[in-house]
């Protein structure tokens, strides 16, 4: 049976359980609800420290006169071999959806992102998409085209099929930190050059060098952070000497499955071109 959902009342009890520095588990208990619930409503609606009981009420009445885009979760065609429970990975399906929407993703592109991202295979055709979200086929093509676009998934076809599937990369978050860090640091080159230009003891000069210096390190430490994910996992990943050119020059260096450079390059939304095929 469907988990009630929460009611005014309830959500009073969160916010004075917040209030009084209460774990989301004690509270969860207090509510006879899973400690999920709880972190989701607070995290939904402003976490911990602006969590408010009437905006979530109010907020949640407006989710749920809201038509749907993604009028339903994926639910698998065959048995589950993990034996989950469907309502569980319904939840999380939604949950996932609503996060990436608030990302600044369109709501079908989302949905179409976390119906792949909640499939084993991480893979599915277009009428696969179709079926599990209960779309037209005009929907899920222009999601599938937006998220293209943005590098976040691929093409591929078997060569012993006519379908065409949509991928996600293994190395999805990999690509998008990287370009997150190029952008910083072609951010904090401009900063420079302009505090140059101002002169650096002027009040203008000393606030742009100082905000190159500080996107300069952001830039560096989230390259190495990603460096060091690479050295822990044993799948391919860029070497450790190019990860940091790759952010300040656009070349990745080489993969380690094949020896070739892999080229980055910025595409529309500043996303970094991935493996070469």
């Amino acid at each position: 049976m469907p988990e009630r959902r929460l009611s005014q009342q309830d959500r009073q009890r969160i916010a004075a359980g917040l209030a009084a520095g209460r774990g989301y588990a004690d509270i969860a208990r207090g509510l006879g609800r899973p400690t999920s619930t709880v972190t989701r409503e607070v995290a939904r609606n402003g976490g911990p420290a602006d969590y408010r009981a009437g905006e979530a009420q109010r907020a949640s009445v407006r989710r749920a006169r809201r038509p749907k885009i993604v009028s339903a979760p994926p639910a698998p065609t065959i048995a589950d071999p993990y034996r989950r429970e469907p309502e569980a990975v319904a939840e999380a399906f939604e949950e996932l959806t609503s996060m990436l929407a608030r990302t600044g993703l369109p709501q079908m592109a989302a949905g179409v992102f976390a119906c792949l991202y909640v499939t084993d295979s991480g893979s599915l055709t277009a009428a696969e998409l179709v079926r599990r979200l209960r779309v037209s086929p005009a929907s899920v093509s222009k999601a599938v085209a937006f998220l293209e676009a943005q590098g976040i998934i691929r093409r591929e076809r078997a060569a012993a099929s006519r379908r065409e599937r949509y991928v996600l990369g293994g190395d999805l978050w990999h690509r998008s930190l990287l370009a997150t860090a190029q952008r910083n640091i072609a951010l904090a080159e401009s900063a420079r050059r302009a505090a140059a230009i101002l002169g650096t003891a002027t009040p203008a000069g000393t606030r742009l060098a100082d905000t190159a210096e500080f996107l300069d390190r952001i830039g560096d430490e989230l390259v190495q952070a990603i460096q060091r994910w690479w050295q822990a996992r044993p799948e391919e990943g860029p070497t450790a000497t190019t990860t940091l050119k790759a952010a300040r020059t656009g070349a990745s260096g080489l993969c380690r499955r094949c020896g070739q450079e892999v080229q980055q390059g910025m595409g529309t939304a500043g996303n970094v071109a991935g493996h070469p095929e």
